[in-house]
């Protein structure tokens, strides 16, 4: 499943009482799934590492009250009447089999022993696969036959809307727009390897040193020799920032670029700078020199970072003209 399909999914999961469960390789936003599906329903998260876990942790210690034992439960399960919220039992097959043995009854029966979980709570979790070299334990059948597995996959278009929304670096967005397969790929996983999230520390990296051949060797660490080979191939052949800043200087004659992953650049640069006075203006002249399908593209995300660029006169002339490409 697409992120955006699993949202959706997980939205509908936590109106039952059955679980979902989030398989799929480390670094593709499992978790950053489920907590944007809790801050959209307003629900608190409660974020349980079962791996850092031990069997006896769930069920708490025993105190004696009355001559009689008690089972004193841990702090952090959630409580209260008419409190609602999702308890998320991250890398959930990483648990030693005990671990994950000792959540059987919470996962069904939402009690362990005497703790019950209050019924406005839903149960989460997530784990990684182990074909792509993650730390896991095989999950008994009784435990899996009490979730709903859902195949978590990394999907280009739903990481560029996600990119948009957190400014990452222009030049990693127009790579990963020419070679979508390398957004995530784990086939010789070992020290850095591209996932959507080394991608992200690439960006940080990028804004950080400021050019890519001084961060050459801390893009190996990051995303792999060879993703970091090629990346710091297209960026010494793509469009320069010079050139892009001609371009918004002068946006009704300047040359503008002819190939694929220059246009990619350009427009994934401009995005990131929606907020510098004047790019709105001379992304709404760019709207009507470019191809329909990359206007298109630039349109809907600037229209995601900065919705007031649909006020731009030019804007409003190119959506009347191509209303049926935009849907």
């Amino acid at each position: 499943m697409k992120p955006q399909r699993v949202a959706e999914v997980l939205e509908s999961l936590f109106s039952t009482r059955w679980p979902p469960f989030l398989w799929g390789p480390p670094g593709v936003g499992k978790s950053s799934v489920v907590r944007a599906v809790a801050a959209k329903l307003g629900l608190p998260l409660i974020d349980l590492r079962a791996s850092l876990l031990d069997p006896t942790d769930l069920r708490g210690i025993p105190t004696v009250e009355g001559g009689q034992a008690r089972w004193c439960s841990p702090e952090f399960l959630p409580r209260g009447d008419g409190s609602s919220g999702i308890l998320f039992l991250d890398e959930l097959n990483a648990a030693p089999p005990l671990v994950q043995a000792s959540l059987y009854q919470l996962t069904l029966d939402r009690r362990i022993g005497e703790y019950q979980l209050p019924d406005g709570w839903r149960i989460a979790a997530a784990g990684n696969r182990s074909e792509d070299g993650a730390v896991t334990f095989r999950m008994p059948s009784a435990l899996a036959n009490r979730f709903v597995h859902l195949e978590f996959e990394a999907d280009f278009e739903d990481w560029r809307g996600w990119a948009v929304d957190h400014d990452i670096h222009p030049w990693v967005v127009g790579f990963l727009s020419v070679r979508k397969e390398l957004l995530c790929s784990t086939q010789k996983a070992e020290r850095g390897f591209p996932t959507p999230r080394s991608w992200e520390m690439a960006s940080d990296v990028l804004k950080t040193v400021g050019n890519h051949r001084n961060a050459q060797d801390i893009l190996v660490g990051t995303i792999g020799e060879a993703a970091a080979v090629e990346f710091g191939g297209y960026c010494d052949r793509a469009i320069s920032e010079g050139a892009i800043l001609k371009i918004l200087k002068d946006p009704e004659t300047a040359v503008l670029p002819d190939t694929l992953g220059d246009l990619y650049a350009l427009i994934s640069y401009i995005t990131f700078s929606a907020r510098v006075a004047g790019v709105l203006e001379a992304a709404a002249v760019l709207l009507h020199r470019v191809k329909p399908e990359m206007a298109v593209l630039l349109l809907r995300n600037l229209l995601q970072k900065e919705p007031k660029f649909a006020l731009q006169k030019r804007t409003a002339e190119f959506m009347r003209r191509h209303k049926d490409l935009i849907r």
